[in-house]
């Protein structure tokens, strides 16, 4: 029985695919149900993209991303592209053809994410059987399941475009490990052009990718097919991605977002690439002169056409800085979470690095040693950047799986096979427990903890702000533009017809500061200047909230709270439940 077992999940790889897959999605959608049947969307990214992709529907333009219900009627410049809309906007096509809006949001929000994380998935299955062994998948899939800060990214109503990005990434890694080297380029380089044309979160690794395909040629000229393909698409694919996607304003010479800027540096870096895979040069020396010229001529353009984009890409004001873009969590180092938190997510990470580098040692002198060098590579500078910035973690978690599964399989191999039924029941759990990082979750999980009852309390007061329930009791006011909390912004004009001054995106700078002014200053009157200058004629609080923190003790908002309201504000009631304080403007 146990031989069958084996010999089908070794054969129909496919098939056990869709098991996983299918096992993994009835887990998703029991969990993340209660959220479901509310439209839950927690997270500012996902209830903007969901009103994107509203706008879109509604008749806005294809090229048109600016979001006109942020800071009207101009709109705020969001630095997105339509790539992610695509399959939320076909769900709810196919849906509203069936049943009622709110029902087809639901089912959108819940489908889109879970297909990305079929095609990770996939991927995985593929670049685990091609680098560690052919039976090695299932536990390269239950190491997955344990990076929950990546698993998070592909959960039910998280339509955020990260999870497509960490998609495309394991595409990347298949491609990388590929012994057919066309095909391999090419699945490098479509990855990388998709990922970037959603968004350059990943560009750093995108571009360790390309650059290890181009060192696979310099050490081995019988890789030219694959630097070629990888050339070819990364020239071809980013034309055609720009031409299709680039919204109107990413047309510009922005530095945020897969713009001229971007595109001339692939366009370029292709071209040089597929000239150089027709050289002749057996000397490995003179193949990496080459390789460095080529290097040279497309950072010499980049720096000389776009000096703007020398720097940090967002182009912060000093003020922003401080106010808001230092305080933005996922900007924030790792070691400013909680400490149970950052174990938990350090922990796969660690493992999975220590894996790859002794997996890429392991493996040198065969034929999969570029690949799990490059994965060595990406796991240590992902797992460093963590430390940076947390938002680095799903990246790192992801590619923890393979240096994991890698340390991991010999090991479990070895206890399985052992003589002691006690070694072979414990001995394989105790390593995976230990290596899968779920063994350093226990421990923080069961630490002793202590949590300050106030603490608590303003906790569960700033998830009420966010819900449903409550945000229908604004939408029977007359639509308006209101000024509220940034973070609150997305989900107002997400779930209700209002539209708000600012959201948490850093092109919306001026609006975002007009806010954070508004509520920090003691006057009274800024407040009054800033919605008279965006037509604003309510004003929304939602006590609790964690933006809230960020206004000075003595400012507007600290007023409000104290009911000294001036006199151009009139109260508005609310069900005595709300979670909101609302004033309309009287003069």
């Amino acid at each position: 029985m146990e031989d069958r077992i084996i010999a089908f999940v070794e054969r129909h790889w496919r098939r056990t695919f869709w098991l996983m897959f299918a096992g993994t999605i009835i887990y998703m959608l029991i969990y993340k149900w209660p959220a479901i049947r509310v439209l839950g969307l927690g997270d500012t990214d996902d209830n903007m993209r969901l009103a994107q992709v509203q706008a879109w529907l509604n008749g806005q333009g294809w090229f048109d991303l600016r979001q006109h219900k942020l800071d009207p009627p101009a709109g705020a410049s969001i630095h997105w592209t339509r790539i992610v809309d695509l399959p939320i906007a076909v769900l709810l096509f196919l849906s509203r053809q069936v049943t009622d809006n709110f029902t087809s949001l639901r089912f959108a929000t819940t489908v889109a994410p879970m297909l990305a994380f079929g095609a990770t998935l996939w991927a995985l299955i593929l670049a685990s059987r091609r680098l560690i062994a052919p039976l090695a998948y299932p536990l390269a899939f239950a190491m997955l399941l344990c990076a929950q800060t990546a698993m998070f990214m592909w959960f039910p109503l998280r339509v955020d475009h990260h999870g497509w990005q960490l998609a495309m990434l394991m595409l990347a890694l298949a491609g990388l490990a590929d012994p057919v080297g066309k095909r391999g380029g090419v699945t490098v380089a479509a990855a990388t052009v998709v990922s970037l044309g959603i968004g350059l979160e990943l560009l750093p690794s995108m571009a360790m990718a390309g650059a290890a395909t181009v060192l696979r040629w310099i050490w081995d000229r019988a890789e030219a097919d694959r630097m070629r393909g990888y050339a070819l698409v990364l020239a071809g694919g980013s034309a055609l991605i720009f031409a299709g996607f680039a919204s109107t304003d990413n047309r510009l010479a922005v530095c945020d977002a897969f713009s001229p800027v971007y595109l001339t540096a692939m366009l370029l870096a292709g071209a040089l690439l597929f000239a150089l895979s027709y050289a002749r040069v057996e000397s490995r020396v003179l193949r990496l002169a080459l390789a460095g010229v080529a290097a040279g001529a497309v950072a010499g353009v980049y720096a000389g056409a776009f000096p703007q984009c020398l720097g940090r890409p967002e182009h912060l004001s000093p003020e922003l800085e401080k106010l808001w873009f230092s305080h933005v969590r996922e900007v924030r180092p790792l070691h400013t979470k909680a400490w149970r938190d950052a174990m938990n997510i350090a922990a796969l990470p660690v493992f999975g690095a220590l894996g790859a580098i002794v997996a890429a040692w392991r493996a040198r002198g065969q034929a999969t040693a570029p690949a799990w060098a490059t994965i060595a590579l990406l796991s240590v500078f992902s797992t460093a950047c963590m430390f940076w910035q947390s938002r680095y973690g799903p990246q790192a978690q992801m590619l923890g799986v393979f240096g994991a599964t890698a340390l991991a399989w010999p090991i479990m191999s070895r206890l399985l096979n052992a003589k002691s039924s006690i070694v072979r029941v414990l001995g394989p759990t105790a390593a995976f427990l230990a290596v899968s990082g779920l063994g350093v979750e226990y421990v923080t999980t069961h630490w002793p903890k202590s949590e300050k009852p106030a603490k608590k309390k303003a906790v569960d007061r700033s998830v009420r702000c966010p819900r449903i329930a409550y945000l229908r009791e604004l939408g029977a006011f007359k639509p308006t533009v209101i000024l509220t909390h940034v973070d609150l912004g997305p989900r107002l004009i997400a779930m209700t017809g209002h539209s708000a001054i600012a959201g948490p995106y850093h092109r919306n700078q001026q609006a975002i500061l007009d806010v954070h002014h508004a509520f920090r200053e003691k006057s009274p009157e800024v407040a009054h200047d800033v919605m008279k200058r965006h037509g604003a004629t309510m004003l929304l609080v939602c006590p609790g909230m964690a933006e809230t923190t960020l206004y000075d003790k003595g400012g507007f908002y600290r007023q409000l709270m104290k009911d000294q309201v001036p006199s151009w504000l009139e109260r508005v009631e609310l069900p005595a439940n709300s979670p909101y304080r609302l004033w309309k403007l009287v003069n």
